[in-house]
């Protein structure tokens, strides 16, 4: 079913978004849009432009201040003038009639659409004294069409959600209140009941009222009241009548629900009334509940409202909806948000909602085509087609993007890992490089050996050319999962005097080196980066074999070991930590005599990565152990950064390069 929706929002010249190819262009979905990114990135523009195309209503004047004209860095000029464009797509018949002579009509013959141009302009005043600033909405390609009225403006209106909301005040009574603006227009609070007749008072059921009947009933009773009529008499007599005329006599009337038409009656009324969420089990608003509950609240009374009327443009704009919310809190307002723009309203439309969030917790709740990743002042839609991933990756995404891999929405770099051990050794190497992930904004995501190249494609873009490149580098990391020669055996997949099985016709899943005659491991390498390379996005391949073999082959073999042998020992150690030292010792000991009884390199990291393979040593916490062990030795000096980069491979310092920064000094 068509349904007028924002379908594009774009900025020129306001704030921190240029022109040109530094303009903003945002895709918007019909249903619901999530602005994520880190800080800076420009969700509050974005928002904030909306406010000023549209209006919101609350009826909150967003005033244009010299700050909002893009100031160019690049040669210390502001901009004389801002353009925001709203396109409407999805035109409904009614719409159509409605902006009949602001539509617009594609070139290749599409329905169509209706497009909103603000434009505001920097004026001097007459003489140079001061500047100000002048606003003019129009339609059509470029703002060449009609000026646009403020009657149709009235009809493109969104309800806007600031960030910390103080929802305990917009749901109080008062002057104004938001509370009354949401009740005194749901069709409920206007339709249901009848007026007061003071003529057909017997048997008169109050609940049969309507709210301003019952309003009239109730100044019915006060008049009536012994007390209202005493003080009215004592106010007339002692009090008005010495100060009146006799041609004009002064009298008071005392009246609970004020004068005038109904609507303002209404809304008086209405202003009386406050709403709070019950704490549990209470249902008679005597104990009320804190601030994030009463944000929900507030939510869900605006949602009432868009989701009740017949008329207008249901567009909702929600900063931070994790303001004041506990994770499980947003989960469930994330899939509520999510479900009711499914709904449609009685007059066939369907509420669009764009949000913007901090929250990895949000973020692994949307689906991921709802997401728009906001990065260095741009905006990528994350919908099929905008993205190198494939229609069978989306559904993988939406069972496994969990909060911890969400954080790659908020990244200044990624690294991509497929087990607990790098996982938990990747942040500590680079730490101990002078490359702390966190200080470079760096998230670490583990998908624990599934969907390696899915997580990287997020990231990438269909159409480069034409999107850009998001600028956030992704380092993949895995393994080569091709063993030595001489593995087989000592890792127990073979057994002792066991010929190696021919590759024609085995079912063996496990590879050695002579599988791949002539350049077959470059050509394999290749193939593994091919999963997931290209643009901001490079993996890196284990130079030998698994990370455990390649951090013992590469120089580390004796400490690989003493973290297995720790790890074999962890239940006793947790028992009795004062023989950590004697633990380690012994631990050196066999590693020694190991190590003077092989012949080459090879054969030693076969043993080594043996305790894992053949033994079940845990490399989790053979990882825990090896991270303590690494940074102990460096904090003593045992170990130098520079000597622990000599000792690490390749690959790794490569990884860890490509997030953050190019490792300085010779070795």
């Amino acid at each position: 079913m068509s349904r007028m929706f924002l379908s594009k929002l774009e900025i020129s010249n306001f704030r921190h978004f240029g022109e040109g190819a530094n303009a903003l262009v945002l895709e918007l979905n019909n249903g619901i849009t999530a602005l994520v990114g880190e800080n800076d990135a420009g969700k509050t523009a974005i928002v904030d432009a909306i406010r000023m195309v549209l209006g919101t209503r609350d009826q909150e004047y967003l005033r244009v201040q010299p700050s909002d004209f893009h100031f160019s860095v690049a040669n210390g000029t502001r901009a004389e003038q801002i353009r925001m464009c709203c396109t409407f797509s999805g035109l409904t018949p009614s719409d159509r009639g409605a902006f009949v002579e602001h539509l617009s009509y594609p070139a290749d013959g599409g329905p169509p659409i209706f497009q909103v141009n603000w434009i505001a302009k920097r004026q001097e005043a007459p003489g140079g004294s001061r500047r100000y600033n002048l606003t003019e909405w129009r339609s059509g390609v470029d703002g060449e069409g009609p000026v646009i009225d403020q009657g149709a403006r009235a009809l493109l209106t969104a309800t806007y959600l600031r960030p910390l909301r103080d929802a305990e005040r917009a749901l109080s009574a008062g002057r104004g209140s938001r509370l009354a603006q949401i009740l005194q227009n749901t069709r409920e609070i206007t339709s249901e009941g009848a007026p007061f007749d003071k003529d057909a008072l017997e048997g008169l059921d109050p609940k049969n009222l309507s709210l301003l009947g019952l309003a009239d009933y109730t100044n019915h009773h006060f008049q009536e009241n012994e007390g209202i009529k005493k003080t009215k008499a004592r106010l007339d007599e002692d009090f008005l009548e010495p100060l009146s005329f006799v041609t004009d006599k002064l009298t008071a009337h005392i009246s609970v629900n004020g004068n005038g038409e109904d609507s303002v009656r209404l809304r008086q009324v209405l202003e009386k009334l406050d709403v709070i969420a019950n704490a549990p089990g209470v249902t008679d608003g005597s104990l009320g509940r804190g601030l994030g509950s009463n944000n929900i609240l507030f939510m869900a009374c605006e949602l009432l409202l868009l989701a009740g009327e017949e008329d207008g443009f249901p567009l909702l704009i929600i900063e931070e909806p994790e303001a004041h919310l506990h994770p499980q809190r947003q989960l469930r307002l994330m899939d509520f948000l999510q479900s009711q723009v499914e709904k449609v309203r009685p007059d066939g439309q369907k509420i669009q909602i764009i949000v913007t969030t901090h929250s990895p917790n949000l973020a692994s709740e949307i689906s991921l085509q709802n997401i728009s990743l906001l990065k260095d002042r741009k905006a990528f839609l994350l919908a099929k087609g905008k993205t190198l991933l494939t229609d069978s990756d989306y559904p993988f995404l939406e069972r496994y993007l969990d909060v911890t891999k969400s954080n790659l929405f908020f990244a200044r770099g990624v690294i991509v890992v497929e087990g607990p051990a790098e996982n938990i050794l990747v942040p500590t190497l680079a730490d101990l490089l002078g490359r702390n992930l966190e200080t470079y904004g760096v998230s670490l995501i583990d998908v624990k050996g599934t969907g390696l190249g899915r997580f990287a494609r997020i990231l990438q873009r269909s159409d480069p050319e034409t999107d850009g490149e998001i600028g956030i580098p992704v380092s993949c990391i895995t393994d080569m999962d091709v063993m030595p020669d001489c593995a087989p055996w000592l890792v127990g997949i073979l057994k002792e005097e066991e010929p190696f099985p021919p590759l024609q016709g085995s079912k063996r899943k496990w590879r050695a080196k002579r599988d791949f005659p002539g350049n077959g491991l470059a050509q394999r390498r290749l193939v593994i980066e091919g999963r997931a390379n290209g643009q901001r996005v490079r993996t890196f391949v284990a130079n030998e074999w698994t990370l455990e073999y390649d951090l013992a082959f590469s120089g580390l073999s004796e400490y690989v070991w003493i973290a297995a042998y720790l790890a074999e020992n962890d239940d006793a150690l947790l028992v009795a930590p004062d023989t950590f030292d004697a633990k380690v010792t012994q631990a050196k000991n066999e590693y020694s005599d190991i190590a003077g009884s092989v012949p080459s390199n090879e054969q030693l990291c076969s043993k080594v990565y043996a305790r894992f393979a053949k033994d079940g040593v845990s490399k989790a916490i053979s990882a825990q152990y090896l991270a303590s062990i690494l940074a102990d030795a460096v904090g003593k000096d045992d170990l130098t950064p520079a000597r622990l980069r000599a000792l690490l491979p390749p690959y790794l310092l490569a990884a860890i390069e490509h997030v953050t920064a190019p490792l300085e000094g010779a070795v």
